[in-house]
């Protein structure tokens, strides 16, 4: 029972920063462009120099 004092605050505490870090995400535009990551890698550059 003793340990429920201290699991519940840690539990809590982490769930909170967990939290603050998908909101920080958010504010800072990570989730804006979700297709443009999976459509760059299929685009075919022929910017490399022919050795």
């Amino acid at each position: 029972m003793t340990t429920l004092v201290y699991l519940i605050p840690v539990a809590l505490f982490l769930g909170a920063l967990g939290l603050a870090g998908f909101l920080w995400a958010l504010r800072s535009g990570q989730y804006e462009d979700l297709d443009g990551a999976a459509e760059r890698i299929l685009i075919d550059r022929d910017d490399k120099p022919d050795l």
